[in-house]
């Protein structure tokens, strides 16, 4: 198995043409792409077809990383590689999300709401998979399956306060922001942003993060996460005015 800083090195490379890195890195990550493509049988599909289709991911993640974004190159890729066959399978018109995951989503939900209500801040990924005894990476699955077609009035359970317990209310809401960012103009204003800005909107709107979900991983809260979204936001129109 290559070192962590020779794998960034070998993206790196690929990212500048090399096609030999961009194997490697897709033979070493192979288990990675196969442990995500296991989740997808019995859906109507070949393994191999969706094992292509996990390397797309991949391809995809390779492609895109950038280490400003302040996650290691696996967790960056978990949502790529399932993103790609969650995409083919929705289209195919195959795809359905099972009841353990959808009840395991609930389940963080409810212990982020929770947790932020008790210490004002967000959890770190590493408390919520402590709290519901799951590993990390089923948990960046269990959130990035959420994304997959669920009634947006699946009730939150053990919410009873006078403010919603929706998931409706609990998703990331797109506006003018997501076709604004999509504009390649914006790539250049992007790189002059700070380390932590430039996350923030990689997070949001180049992963589909939810603020609940960017709060958590940055450890602060929901409301925090809003506030500065928006000064990144203005701070970036502001500059591509000029």
């Amino acid at each position: 198995m290559i070192e962590y800083n020779e794998l960034l090195n070998l993206i790196d490379k690929a990212q500048k043409g090399d096609g030999d890195a961009k194997n490697l890195i897709l033979e070493q990550n192979s288990p990675l792409i196969k442990s995500i493509v296991k989740r997808y049988r019995n859906k109507g599909t070949e393994y191999e077809d969706l094992y292509q289709l996990g390397a797309i991911g991949m391809t995809k993640a390779i492609n895109n990383f950038d280490q400003s974004f302040g996650v290691k190159f696996s967790t960056y890729a978990v949502p790529m590689i399932a993103g790609e066959i969650k995409r083919f399978l929705r289209d195919d018109g195959s795809i359905k999300v099972s009841r353990s995951i959808k009840s395991q989503y609930v389940a963080v939900q409810k212990f982020i709401n929770e947790y932020q209500k008790q210490h004002s801040t967000s959890p770190s990924p590493q408390e919520i998979a402590s709290e519901l005894q799951i590993d990390e990476r089923d948990l960046m699955f269990v959130m990035e399956a959420s994304k997959m077609p669920v009634s947006l009035y699946t009730e939150i359970e053990g919410e009873k306060s006078s403010n919603s317990s929706l998931l409706v209310d609990k998703i990331a809401i797109k506006d003018e922001s997501d076709e604004f960012l999509s504009h390649l103009a914006i790539k250049d204003v992007i790189k002059s942003l700070n380390k932590q800005d430039k996350l923030i909107v990689g997070l949001r709107y180049f992963r589909d993060k939810t603020q609940s979900e960017v709060a958590s991983m940055l450890k602060v809260s929901q409301v925090q996460i809003s506030r500065l979204e928006n000064k990144i936001l203005n701070k970036i129109k502001n500059k591509l005015k000029n």
